[in-house]
């Protein structure tokens, strides 16, 4: 591993694109940590300390670790990159939907210019929106519910005018952000969007680490019980299975064998047996991200006075059994939505007709779209159930009645942060390793290729 990182930077054009890369995501770290103007900063700081420990830390400190902790600060990067992944999302949904977007899906590289386009278009929608609700949040806190009044105001300019800089500040940083992705995905390694949300993502380990260490100074938890030296070995066990866990669940695939007719062609017979790669995980971590921001959007709506009298607040409060029940079913839902939207096994088999090709033991066409069909759903609830643990795992061992840890500590043993960082490091590695084998230097593993290569 370590005499392959060293062989990464003999390569020219690969040490270029490192360095490159790095170079970008130390702007956009920068850009995490200039505070956006007409904010005090002390209060923002009080009220972010106060209001991590209340009701609304869990979904304050979640946006705040996607946004690389900007959010505590209210940094020009507040949005960060979430508003173009949002805009992403929605275009890759409406695709099938809309016959005009699905027209320009089918015409290649100039259709997928267009959607590109559609979707920066969206993406700026998106930033002046979330700009004017989070200026405004910055106001008066109080208007969202959960959130509380800080104890002094958090804005020392005048409200419209704060309004319309933070909006055009946050929208601006955000396409900056945008480009800054495609440029690294261009010239750089990896893909810069993901790679900028996983950078977001550890530069939050730091602090989860001081915390930790806190706490096992102190030998107590959250609620005041003990934290002893045993606990600590526990967690750095938990650790290891469940960054394994999530490897398997990232590579794990299901090999569909596939015939292919022989042709010749410039004196040589191609085709022959290959397969069909379906990932058990094919959802990633979009069941998450879609359920989330569902389950925390329906808490604050029925919290409000007019939908309190329903008495149904307290199924959807974080951390309880009935939210972690809650959770569970709507990523297992969304899971086989994203699958049933993304996958198409008719389109699939009238590819493999088309060019001559069939799965041994199945008949093309029809037959072959069911076969698909049936496999992909059998893998899928595996993939949600095993999905599905790790996004709740955090929550299990944060529990008063577990380990009592701090979100900051529990949110890096599962869920969306160490699904996107393992997804989005073996991506990077992959890139890297192609570019160290076509060298002729050794790979990162002595013993064959990272799987999905």
């Amino acid at each position: 591993m370590f005499s392959a990182l060293f062989n990464s930077f003999k390569v020219k054009e690969l040490r270029s694109r490192m360095l490159f890369t790095f170079g970008i995501i130390v702007l956009c770290r920068f850009a995490a940590n200039i505070p956006t103007p007409g904010v005090d900063a002390i209060a923002l700081d009080a009220y972010f300390t106060d209001l991590s420990a209340g009701a609304g830390g869990g979904m304050m400190n979640m946006f705040n670790l996607f946004s690389g902790g900007a959010l505590q600060k209210f940094a020009i990067a507040t949005l960060g990159i979430m508003p173009y992944i949002s805009a992403s999302i929605i275009m890759q949904l409406m695709t099938p939907v809309i016959p005009t977007l699905e027209k320009l899906k089918r015409d290649g590289d100039a259709g997928q210019t267009k959607i590109t386009q559609y979707t920066r278009y969206l993406t700026v929608l998106i930033c002046l929106v979330q700009g004017v609700g989070a200026a405004m949040a910055m106001i008066d806190p109080s208007r969202i519910p959960g959130l509380g009044t800080p104890d002094s105001p958090l804005v020392i300019v005048d409200d419209t005018t704060f309004i319309i800089m933070t909006t055009v500040i946050l929208t601006c940083t955000t396409m900056i952000y945008m480009w800054l992705g495609e440029q690294i995905t261009e010239k750089g390694i990896g893909n810069g969007v993901s790679l900028i949300i996983t950078v977001n993502i550890i530069a939050q380990m730091p602090d989860a680490f001081i915390r930790l260490y806190e706490q096992v100074v102190s030998g107590q938890t959250l609620s005041g019980g003990s934290f002893r030296p045993v606990h600590l070995l526990i967690l750095i066990v938990l650790f290891i299975i469940v960054t394994a866990a999530t490897i398997i669940l990232t590579q794990g695939q299901r090999r569909i064998p596939i015939q292919m007719a022989r042709r010749a062609a410039g004196g040589k017979m191609d085709g022959g047996t290959t397969y069909m790669p379906l990932k058990v995980n094919f959802a990633g971590v979009m069941p998450i991200i879609f359920a989330q921001p569902i389950l925390m959007v329906f808490g604050m709506l029925l919290a409000l006075p007019y939908l309190s009298v329903l008495g149904l607040a307290p199924y959807f409060a974080g951390g309880t059994v009935s939210y972690m029940g809650i959770y569970a079913v709507t990523i297992i839902v969304f899971t086989y939505f994203w699958v049933s939207n993304q996958f198409n096994p008719i389109q699939i088999a009238d590819n493999l007709k088309r060019e001559g090709a069939y799965i041994p033991g199945v008949r093309p066409g029809e037959p072959t779209s069911s076969f698909l069909d049936a496999t992909m759903t059998k893998i899928t609830l595996v993939g949600a159930l095993f999905l599905t643990s790790l996004a709740i795992f955090p929550m299990i061992i944060g529990s008063p009645n577990v380990l009592d840890l701090d979100f900051m500590i529990a949110q890096f043993f599962g869920g969306t942060s160490l699904l996107i960082m393992v997804g989005v490091v073996l991506d990077t590695l992959s890139q890297m390793e192609a570019h160290v084998v076509m060298q002729n230097y050794e790979g990162f593993l002595s013993k064959g290729r990272l799987n999905s290569r």
